[in-house]
C-alpha cells in the first residue's frame, strides 16, 4: 500500500485563517469603503482579538496588499482562461481581428465592473501610503503582459498602441462605475469605442 504523502496542517490552518481574513475584509470594504477596513473590524469579523490578528498579518497595509495580490491573481486566472476560450474559437471559427480585440478586451472590462471595490482597489490607488509589494504585484504585471501578447498576435505592438488601449479600457470601466453604477450607459459604448481602437491602430476593416 502507497504512503500517502504527509500534510503540514498547520500550514493549512494558516492557509484556511488568511483566505477567512482576506473574507472579512472584502466584507468590511463593500459594506462600508476600502479606507474603514482595520485590523480590529477585522478580527470582529473572523471573532478574534485584534492583537491575534497580527500573528497572521502585521498591518492594514498588508491586509490591503493581500487583497491586491489575491484581486489580481483572479483577475488572471479569469484572463487565462478568457485567453484559452478565445484562441480555440479563433481556430476553430476563423475569427476576424477585430471580434478578437472585442473578446479579449471585454473580458477584462466584464471583470472590473462586476466588483466595483475590486476595481478600485486594483487600478485607482485610493488607499493614502499605500503601496504593493513585488509579489502582489505580479499578478497584474501578467495581466498586462497577457494583454499585450494578445495586441502582438493582432500586430499591435507599439507601446504606445498598448498604452492607449489600457487608457480606452480604463476610461470606459470609470466613466461606467463612476456615473451609471450597475446600469450600461458606458458599456453601450463599449464596442464602438473598440472598432475606433481598431481603426486607429491599423487593423484590416470589416467586410
Amino acid at each position: 500500500m502507497s504512503e500517502l504523502p504527509n500534510r503540514d496542517r498547520q500550514a493549512e490552518r494558516r492557509e484556511a485563517t488568511r483566505l477567512e481574513i482576506l473574507d472579512a475584509a472584502w466584507e468590511v470594504a463593500r459594506e462600508d469603503g476600502l479606507a474603514a477596513i482595520t485590523l480590529r473590524a477585522v478580527a470582529r469579523r473572523v471573532g478574534m482579538r485584534a492583537p491575534s490578528l497580527y500573528t497572521h498579518v502585521d498591518s492594514k497595509m498588508a491586509i490591503y496588499d493581500a487583497m491586491f495580490g489575491q484581486a489580481w491573481g483572479h483577475c488572471l486566472d479569469r484572463m487565462q482562461r478568457a485567453h484559452e476560450v478565445l484562441q480555440a474559437a479563433t481556430v476553430r471559427e476563423a475569427l476576424h481581428p477585430r471580434d478578437v480585440l472585442l473578446r479579449a478586451t471585454r473580458a477584462y472590462f466584464d471583470f472590473a465592473l462586476e466588483d466595483p471595490v475590486r476595481h478600485q482597489l486594483m487600478d485607482l490607488r485610493t488607499i493614502p501610503g499605500f503601496v504593493p509589494s513585488p509579489t502582489a504585484y505580479e499578478p497584474a504585471v501578467a495581466v498586462l503582459d497577457l494583454m499585450r501578447q494578445v495586441l502582438a498576435d493582432l500586430a499591435v505592438t507599439r507601446d504606445e498602441d498598448v498604452d492607449l488601449a489600457t487608457a480606452l479600457l480604463g476610461g470606459l470601466i470609470n466613466a461606467q462605475l463612476a456615473n451609471d453604477p450597475g446600469g450600461d450607459r458606458w458599456s453601450r459604448q463599449f464596442d464602438r469605442a473598440m472598432e475606433m481602437y481598431a481603426d486607429a491602430v491599423g487593423l484590416p476593416p470589416r467586410d
